[in-house]
């Protein structure tokens, strides 16, 4: 859920501040005032969660010096200065200093509220972006998202962790769909670079010349946007879709690993993203580049590799989802266990992530199956069910987990009340969940 954006009023006069506060309180905004910049920047930091609106003209610390202070603590927060009439040079230089815009003197209400509402809105955005450029600096936080217990993951997340602490060039392979740039993320900030920079190109989203200037340069004089193996200097490139690359880019590309010294100033994690079939990085690149590449190397494992993830995925992402749209999360049958199990995910965890939204909007409208959700689109009418075979027990083991653990979170970790809903007496139930790996304290 987006954080509630606040809107901070400083004005030394108290009619105008709570006429103010006011009007923006009935558009919906949650409002605080401050009678001078003095106390207003006591709250008001790095993080403060909304944009400010303020007077100029104010006695001790005027409007100028207090927006002076907050770009210098955070040049990313919205200020909206309100001006005297016809006070344009003063205008002009509070939107150079860094203010977001500026209402003179009689102002339109309705002027104030549009104002306030890109203003919030673009704040919401920086705020957000902080959240994920955190998220994405913290190893922790991304090895939580490569969500699974099957042995491929397990293998997936050591690579990432021994990889990271290494410091050549990296090649990331496997079917589409599966992850490969969560994994270039976490690779970038399980090692020593991960508080640098993470710069990330698409080589199939640019023409040629316009991708040789991105990666190399020269860039165009009005572009302050340095070429990316610049940019990324001492932090990481992740070059997706790295077959698409032409012969001559491939070899711009070599000659500017090789000129870098040893460790490499800037780590180059490629991506590759082959989809037909018979064909494979090595294929796709010159020899030279392909081994310089793929000295390091980590293949993500596709989904259907990765057994009961599947389901555990599958109940992740339904509970996502039916937060978002206000309603429950579809209960799964011990059929449709075995259905997601089978089914060989061609598109991987991007395909079930849609198969799990669909489910839930099917689910809210009382109608609609998961199996009617696998149907092939080459088969008519036909569920399409993988080749790869598991023993019965393996179905009913996946399902059983997946029960008790949707039972726990939906009844947040009571033991008795999951005793009570599925018919088990208290020692039975803590040996399954022993077996399957299930804490109570996890759903608490």
């Amino acid at each position: 859920m987006a954080q509630a954006m606040k809107i901070a009023i400083v004005d030394d006069e108290q009619d105008m501040r709570q006429s103010i506060s006011q009007w923006l309180a009935l558009s919906g905004y949650d409002t605080e005032t401050f009678g001078s910049a003095e106390d207003a920047l006591k709250v008001l930091g790095p993080e403060y969660p909304g944009i400010v609106i303020s007077d100029i003209k104010m006695p001790g610390m005027d409007g100028m010096q207090f927006l002076k202070k907050l770009m210098g603590s955070d040049s990313a927060l919205p200020v909206i200065m309100i001006t005297g009439h016809g006070d344009v040079p003063m205008a002009v230089e509070a939107m150079r200093v860094g203010a977001f815009d500026f209402l003179e003197k009689p102002f339109n209400p309705d002027r104030m509220s549009e104002l306030a509402k890109k203003a919030t809105a673009t704040r919401r955005l920086v705020m957000d972006n902080r959240v994920l450029r955190r998220e994405l600096s913290d190893g922790g936080q991304l090895m939580k998202k490569l969500i699974g217990q099957s042995p491929v993951m397990e293998r997936l997340r050591e690579d990432i962790l021994d990889l990271g602490q290494a410091d050549g060039h990296v090649l990331i392979d496997g079917e589409t769909g599966t992850g490969k740039t969560l994994v270039a993320h976490a690779l970038h900030a399980a090692g020593g670079r991960a508080g640098k920079k993470f710069v990330l190109i698409s080589c199939s989203a640019f023409e040629e010349d316009a991708l040789s200037k991105r990666l190399f340069g020269p860039m165009n004089p009005e572009d302050a946007q340095l070429p990316a193996i610049e940019e990324a200097r001492g932090g990481t490139l992740v070059l997706e879709d790295i077959e698409t690359l032409s012969e001559t880019l491939q070899a711009r590309l070599l000659s500017a690993i090789n000129e870098q010294g040893t460790p490499a100033e800037t780590r180059i994690v490629a991506i590759s993203n082959l989809q037909e079939a018979g064909r494979t990085s090595e294929d796709a690149l010159r020899s030279d580049l392909f081994y310089r590449l793929a000295a390091l190397r980590i293949t993500v494992p596709p989904l259907r590799q990765r057994g009961e993830d599947i389901l555990t995925l599958f109940t992740r992402l339904s509970e996502q989802f039916s937060d978002e749209y206000g309603c429950d999360a579809p209960q799964v049958s011990a059929q449709e266990a075995a259905q997601l199990l089978q089914a060989p995910w061609p598109g991987n965890v991007r395909q079930l992530i849609n198969v799990a939204e669909r489910a839930v909007l099917q689910s809210r409208r009382g109608s609609g199956t998961i199996a009617s959700l696998l149907m092939s689109d080459h088969e008519e009418m036909q569920p399409v069910m993988t080749t790869e075979g598991k023993p019965l027990k393996e179905y009913v083991e996946a399902f059983e987990r997946m029960l008790i653990d949707n039972t726990m979170r939906r009844h947040k970790g009571s033991i008795a009340s999951v005793m009570d809903e599925l018919c088990l007496p208290r020692r039975t139930l803590n040996e399954k969940m022993a077996k399957y790996g299930l804490q109570r304290s996890d759903y608490l």
